[in-house]
């Protein structure tokens, strides 16, 4: 018997079913074993559909399946169909606005990242960008905090964040990284293409992401605590961007 809820797979035939039927699919775990094991070829669907595995022992099978019979495979559904970079800008296209994209550093509680979609929906962005690894994917706990967002949300997972940026900054976008010491977000421009990079919960913006902004902007902090939540300064980041917009035309 396998067994399917709204976030895993698991067992032989019904992951090698998932993974052929083309559904969206955060990851899979497979058990550990010697080249040429009875997992190569579910290793070559996973690289040709290009979606992250790791290899783990069989007890931590065990534990996540509560010792159903997974026969050394497991796989997390995504709770909806990921976007490309292209899409996100075919949304700005479509609409006749400057891009508006949101980019998330390594943030890796679903509640954040369930949060923020809610937030791009209403401000009206474009989309967002979330890395592969080191990162909560669109499991079912994102998807129920989002209170339906995740469904008008294009969400693209890219395997190198530094790389998109690059590409979307040579298609005219402008890159403003949030994170503490830079200047205040309320006096600097963020009209125009643009892309707003949010770190992660502990350690903010990795240090070649923050080199490839264009500017690191700031939300003044008045009181005693020196940090916001992620879902709360991108939330904040966000409307700003909108008021700006608004003001500008």
């Amino acid at each position: 018997m396998n067994y399917l809820n709204e976030e895993m797979v698991y067992g032989k035939n019904p992951v090698i079913e998932l993974l052929k039927s083309g559904k969206p699919v955060n990851k899979a775990l497979l058990l550990s074993e010697g080249p040429g094991g009875r997992n190569q070829e579910i290793v070559s669907l996973l690289k040709e559909r290009q979606i992250p595995y790791q290899f783990v022992d069989r007890q931590t099978l065990d534990r996540l399946t509560n010792r159903e019979r997974h026969q050394g495979l497991l796989a997390y559904v995504a709770a909806r169909e990921y976007a490309s970079i292209d899409d996100l800008l075919a949304v700005s296209e479509e609409r006749r606005e400057d891009p508006f994209i949101l980019m998330l550093d390594e943030i890796e509680d679903p509640h954040n990242l369930g949060a923020l979609l809610r937030t791009v929906d209403a401000v009206g962005a474009h989309g967002v960008i979330i890395p592969k690894r080191r990162s909560v994917a669109l499991t079912g706990t994102v998807a129920k905090t989002s209170a339906g967002a995740v469904e008008h949300v294009a969400v693209a997972r890219v395997s190198n964040l530094v790389q998109t940026l690059q590409e979307l900054k040579k298609k005219g976008c402008w890159v403003t990284g949030a994170e503490a010491g830079g200047k205040d977000a309320f006096e600097a421009d963020l009209t125009g293409p643009r892309v707003i990079v949010i770190g992660s919960e502990g350690k903010g913006i990795s240090r070649l992401l923050r080199e490839n902004c264009d500017e690191i902007v700031s939300l003044p902090m008045r009181g005693k605590v020196t940090s916001l939540n992620a879902s709360v300064a991108g939330s904040i980041m966000l409307y700003e961007v909108l008021r700006q917009r608004s003001n500008s035309h």
